[in-house]
């Protein structure tokens, strides 16, 4: 009995966990996360989210990341929050604790396949037409709105996800040395792994070998990189599986490694377990 106790408690970190999407959905009742924070809460973490925009800017999302974060802290009395964040949450993230200077909140970030080097490929799409992009950008706002965004910003959120634009952002936004920063990468197999991401995939493979379909481990890579991770079996793992986008397990093969899973919840318990390890 004692021991199921202390099983269920093994993400019972000493500071909540702050949960940061993406692009392209939002925090709602279907969820951006699938069933991570069901199963983090099962094992003892105390999760809540950010609730900004799916494609507002980073600026524009950071106010309300602010307001969720102060919000939190005053209801709940948390001394520092845990940041796990995903993709462009990830860079939303770490302008809230430089620019924004919320560092004192924050005991760590964890970032799972976050643009911080910029994507080679975002620089080749920015080369096109502007009024073909600006004009598929106001479509995404559109439908944004309609899904809840207040400020969607599409066209703005693509400049921010270039080379040159993390660049700077990364002169601008250095890391502050009280908060420990690590990074994951992931890899899809090939362009079966996920049909959704197959053209995506091949076109960062021609421009820039390895990805998840959006990113390579070199563009992802900050802090404290842990590595490229994959699926077992012969999928890989997407960007959309990042975040349990399908809520199924990726094959019923158990990993023969400490870089495959099978499961991306119970990924997601290793990670805040270590950091409560940690002391966080």
């Amino acid at each position: 009995m004692e021991n199921n106790k202390v099983k269920h408690k093994i993400c019972d970190t000493k500071y909540p966990i702050f949960m940061i999407h993406g692009m392209g959905f939002r925090d709602s009742k279907i969820g951006y996360w699938g069933r991570i924070p069901a199963t983090l809460k099962k094992y003892g973490a105390k999760v809540f989210f950010g609730f900004q925009d799916a494609n507002g800017s980073i600026e524009n999302n950071c106010e309300k990341l602010k307001k969720s974060l102060l919000n939190f802290i005053c209801e709940s009395g948390a001394e520092k929050v845990n940041i796990i964040a995903h993709s462009k949450g990830g860079i939303e993230a770490r302008y809230l604790i430089s620019t924004m200077g919320l560092g004192k909140y924050i005991a760590s970030v964890t970032t799972i396949s976050s643009p911080h080097n910029g994507s080679k490929t975002m620089d080749k799409l920015m080369k096109l037409p502007d009024f073909l992009l600006r004009g598929g950008s106001s479509v995404f706002d559109f439908f944004m709105k309609l899904g809840g965004d207040v400020n969607p910003h599409t066209y703005r959120c693509l400049e921010q996800l270039t080379t040159g634009f993390m660049n700077g952002f990364n002169e601008k936004n250095p890391d502050e040395p009280d908060i420990y920063y690590r990074s994951y990468a992931f890899e899809m197999h090939s362009a079966f792994s996920d049909v959704v991401m197959a053209v995506p995939w091949t076109t960062v493979r021609l421009l820039n070998g390895r990805s998840d379909g959006m990113l390579s481990p070199e563009e992802v890579a900050w802090g404290d990189f842990k590595g490229v991770f994959t699926g077992t079996g012969r999928r890989g793992i997407s960007h959309p599986d990042e975040v349990d986008m399908r809520r199924v397990n990726f094959s019923r093969r158990k990993p023969e490694n400490q870089y495959e899973i099978s499961d991306i919840t119970k990924f997601y318990v290793k990670i805040v377990s270590e950091l409560k390890e940690m002391g966080f």
